[in-house]
């Protein structure tokens, strides 16, 4: 289960919370840039977490030869039918930013009582080989969407999502209360375990 991996995803935050939890289990992550193609962009027109995640990852092992590593996440919100999904990144437009996206989410959901604010985080894992291989790996954390950005750790929706359990959200506490719980590090579990079955 040892050896390299490319990270698909430019995202340094996400490369570090990927890296953070693959170092415990014997994958070391190199970047695109250290794996030569720092300039390969990919289209993720997929319509869901797991198409976009293999466009992603297929596209980095086909360029570098080496297995790739891609995470596709975001945020589904009950009240607006799963929305924004995998259309997270870019909701508040194409010039979208961690702002403006959270205060199109907050203007959505003003009028939403608090029972109906429910939401999860996801994110899908694929890890593809040369040789054919694929392993995909979804992991959610249930929770609910604040009536105002808290706390100044994470990034995206951070700000405004109180995970299930929790009084303060993903902004507010810590590394490794989140690594504890997210649906990042949730996936990476479960890829750990399709990977020990896989050896």
């Amino acid at each position: 289960m040892k050896g390299k991996i490319v990270a698909a995803t430019g995202n340094k935050h996400k490369i570090v919370e990927i890296e953070r939890i693959t170092k415990q289990f014997g994958l070391d992550v190199i970047t695109k840039a250290e794996a030569g193609v720092p300039d390969l962009d990919v289209e993720e027109n997929g319509t869901t977490f797991e198409e976009n995640s293999k466009i992603k990852a297929e596209a980095i092992m086909l360029a570098t030869g080496m297995p790739a590593i891609a995470d596709d996440s975001g945020i589904e919100v009950d009240a607006l039918d799963g929305a924004p999904g995998v259309y997270s990144a870019r909701f508040s437009g194409e010039d979208a930013t961690d702002e403006s996206n959270n205060e199109k989410l907050l203007e959505l959901l003003k009028d939403v009582p608090d029972e109906n604010r429910g939401a999860r985080f996801v994110s899908v894992i694929t890890l593809c080989y040369p040789d054919g291989r694929t392993l995909v790996a979804r992991g959610e954390c249930p929770g609910a969407i604040n009536r105002a950005p808290l706390g100044t750790n994470g990034f995206g929706y951070d700000p405004l999502f109180v995970p299930e359990g929790f009084e303060r959200t993903y902004a507010q506490i810590t590394a490794e209360e989140k690594n504890d719980i997210s649906h990042r590090a949730n996936a990476l579990r479960k890829l750990k375990e399709l990977l020990e079955k896989a050896e």
